[in-house]
C-alpha cells in the first residue's frame, strides 16, 4: 500500500471561477471586511421534500486490510484506518470522502490533552465555546454534498465553508474541491485555524475572517456550501451565492429547539429544501468577535 498522500503545495484555481474573479480573490489567509455585503436572495425555497441519491463508489479505492504504520502512535497510518473502517461500517460509501478523511491527521486539530480521543467518534471542545464536529458528521455532510454537487469522477468545484473552527474540515474539503473559502467569525479560531493548516501547505484553501452569515460574494458562485453551525433559517445571502445546480448542507433549528441536518438543491426552476437527521451544532451568530 502506499503511504497516505501528503497535502500538495500547489492547487490549480477552480475553472469555473467567473471573469476577472482571480484578480480579485485573496490570498492565504484573509480578512473579509465587516461590511462586504451580499444581495438578498430573490428565490424562496419550495420546501418540499426528495429521497436523496444513492450514493456511488469512486475512483478512489480503500485499502482491502490495514496499513503499516508511516509513523509511530498518533502519527500512524494504521490509526486513521481504523477511522475510516468506523466511518464505513456507519453507513458512509463514498471513497473519495473516505479517502480524504484517511489522509488528514485529525490529532494536529485538537489541543495535545485531547489528542488521545482524536480518533473516536466525538466531537471535542476547541476553545471559545465551539467545537470540532465528530468524524461520522464530517464524512456525512462532506457525502451530501458530493452526491449533489460533485462530479462523480472528479472534484468538487468552488466550496464555501461557514465556520471554519480549527480548520480540520477545511483541511478535508481541500482534499475533496478544486477551491475552498472559508470563514470564521471568532478571531481566536481564524488565528488558530491558520497556523494548524499552514504546515499542509493547502494553496487552494483560503481562510476569511467575517460574518459567516454574509457568505463570501466575492467568490460566488460556489458549487456547494457547507455549514458547521446552526440558525433559525438558511440565510438568504448563501441561497444567493449558491450556483444554479448547487447544493448546500448545513443544520437548522427545527420546532422544539432541536437541529436537524438540511440540504438545499438551488435549480433554475428555483430550490428544494429536504430535512434529513437530528444533529447538534453550535448556534449560528452574525458579527465577528
Amino acid at each position: 500500500m502506499k503511504p497516505p498522500l501528503k497535502p500538495p503545495a500547489k492547487a490549480p484555481a477552480a475553472s469555473a471561477a467567473p471573469a476577472g474573479a482571480a484578480a480579485r480573490r485573496p490570498g492565504f489567509p484573509v480578512r473579509l471586511e465587516p461590511d462586504a455585503g451580499t444581495p438578498s436572495a430573490t428565490k424562496k425555497g419550495a420546501g418540499r421534500a426528495h429521497p436523496e441519491r444513492a450514493t456511488g463508489i469512486f475512483n478512489a479505492k480503500l485499502p482491502a486490510k490495514p496499513a503499516l504504520p508511516s509513523g509511530v502512535g498518533l502519527d500512524s497510518r494504521a490509526v486513521r484506518f481504523r477511522m475510516v473502517q468506523k466511518l464505513a461500517a456507519q453507513g458512509i460509501s463514498d471513497a473519495q470522502v473516505l479517502a480524504a478523511m484517511g489522509q488528514v491527521e485529525r490529532h494536529r486539530f485538537v489541543d495535545t490533552a485531547l489528542a488521545n480521543q482524536a480518533y473516536e467518534d466525538t466531537s471535542l471542545p476547541i476553545g471559545l465555546g465551539q467545537t470540532i464536529s465528530k468524524p461520522n458528521v464530517v464524512a456525512r455532510m462532506l457525502e451530501l454534498l458530493r452526491q449533489g454537487a460533485g462530479s462523480p469522477a472528479g472534484k468538487l468545484g468552488r466550496v464555501l465553508e461557514i465556520g471554519t473552527g480549527c480548520g480540520y474540515q477545511a483541511a478535508v474539503l481541500g482534499q475533496l474541491a478544486s477551491e475552498v473559502y472559508s470563514i470564521e467569525r471568532l478571531r481566536g479560531l481564524h488565528d488558530k485555524a491558520r497556523e494548524n493548516l499552514r504546515a499542509f501547505r493547502l494553496a487552494n484553501v483560503h481562510l476569511l475572517f467575517g460574518d459567516g452569515m454574509a457568505g463570501y460574494a466575492k467568490g460566488a458562485p460556489y458549487a456547494a456550501i457547507i455549514a458547521a453551525a446552526g440558525g433559525e433559517a438558511i440565510p438568504p445571502a448563501w441561497v444567493e451565492q449558491l450556483a444554479i445546480g448547487g447544493r448546500l448542507v448545513a443544520p437548522i433549528h427545527t420546532a422544539g429547539g432541536a437541529q436537524a441536518l438540511v440540504v438545499l438543491d438551488k435549480t433554475a426552476q428555483g430550490v428544494t429544501q429536504t430535512v434529513l437527521e437530528a444533529v447538534h451544532f453550535v448556534p449560528l451568530k452574525s458579527g465577528t468577535s
